[in-house]
């Protein structure tokens, strides 16, 4: 089969480019392109396959509509500089971030690898991000539009790694507080791995006074008075019964729902990538499509646990229209990627909305 024009300039040029070089590039090239006049139509029509860009009200998550129930998963566009682009290129939703209250570089370089065999990302970025308050301007800039108006664009809020574990509450709250007022959403990330000690907080005891924090400031924060839903992300090596323990929380603290599941620490043995360049890449998240069983197993544990009333969103391994089509099913009522972006191109996020609409 004829590679499309994407898999050629990946397989020639991309994977010979570092990968943290080339996602700056590609960040670089969204923003300009959807900056000049005419430019967001030209990203719908090449990328979005004829989508549009209005809300489907049939497909409706966390009290907002959405044109397609796939969205963008947090890490790709961590200062919402690309959010509306990335709508334009089919994405229902976007979520932005991590943010941490404080700007910080992330960790040293180099901290992004890929595994081609396995069309997998290893990643030790660190939370490198611009700061909560140059986000919350960006996102101000964006909510004054009348497509940023409707967007829904989702923050996923992080600890600054310098801040220690006993005043994470202070952290996340302070970052709830500085964003809500400009997010369709807030995700609380406490999965990462590649904070130290930041997975520490995903035990209830730690969880429960960050989140009941978030909610707090959440309340009353958004446009007309409403409550900024809040949702938890978590990771996927988490035991089940810490799912169970997680899932608990959501009634108590009053939170929208759940994100399952985060990157893994694990390195399976089912990876095709030799074993010396996994082990080359060093430690940090691995994201790919390894992951859609943990996180089939998660949607599926998280659904019985909540019922029906909470939301969750499932991330991890989505490559496919079937893909997300299956979590739906499930019982997931929103589905996220971010791995299949680098691997099938601008196109594909158009691609799975326009397969689930064809289902």
């Amino acid at each position: 089969m004829a590679l499309r024009p994407y898999h050629l300039l990946f397989q020639h040029v991309l994977s010979r480019t570092d990968p943290e070089l080339a996602h700056h590039a590609t960040v670089r090239a969204l923003a300009l392109a959807h900056a000049v006049p005419g430019g967001p139509l030209v990203l719908r029509t090449l990328f979005g396959h004829g989508i549009g860009r209005g809300a489907d009200p049939s497909i409706t998550a966390l009290g907002l509509p959405h044109r397609t129930p796939f969205g963008m998963a947090a890490g790709f566009d961590k200062d919402a500089e690309i959010a509306l682009a990335l709508l334009d290129m089919g994405f229902g939703h976007v979520e932005v971030g991590t943010v941490t209250p404080r700007p910080q570089p992330g960790n040293e370089k180099p901290r992004s690898f890929r595994l081609i065999p396995d069309r997998a990302l290893v990643n030790r970025m660190g939370f490198n991000n611009e700061g909560a308050e140059a986000m919350a301007r960006r996102m101000m800039r964006i909510r004054e539009t009348r497509r940023g108006r409707d967007a829904v664009i989702g923050v996923n809020i992080g600890k600054n790694k310098t801040t220690p574990a006993e005043q994470a509450v202070e952290d996340y709250g302070l970052g709830a507080r500085i964003l809500a007022p400009v997010a369709s959403y807030l995700a609380v990330n406490v999965s990462s791995p590649n904070t130290p000690g930041l997975r520490d907080l995903q035990g209830v005891d730690a969880l429960r006074p960050i989140l009941a924090a978030v909610v707090e400031e959440a309340r009353g924060a958004g446009p007309d008075g409403r409550d900024v839903p809040v949702l938890v992300k978590i990771a996927p090596d988490l035991h089940d019964d810490d799912v169970i323990a997680v899932a608990e929380l959501v009634d108590e603290v009053g939170l929208a729902g759940v994100i399952a599941a985060n990157t893994t620490i694990a390195r399976p043995d089912t990876l095709v990538t030799p074993r010396a360049k996994v082990e080359a890449a060093g430690a940090g998240g691995l994201s790919g499509p390894m992951l859609a069983e943990r996180a089939v197993e998660m949607l599926t544990l998280l659904r019985t646990a909540l019922g029906r009333d909470a939301v969750i969103i499932s991330c991890g391994g989505v490559m496919t229209a079937a893909d997300v089509a299956e979590r739906l099913a499930l019982g997931a009522d929103l589905v996220q990627g971010f791995t299949g972006l680098i691997y099938e191109g601008p196109a594909w996020a158009g691609s799975i909305a326009r397969g689930l609409r064809r289902r």
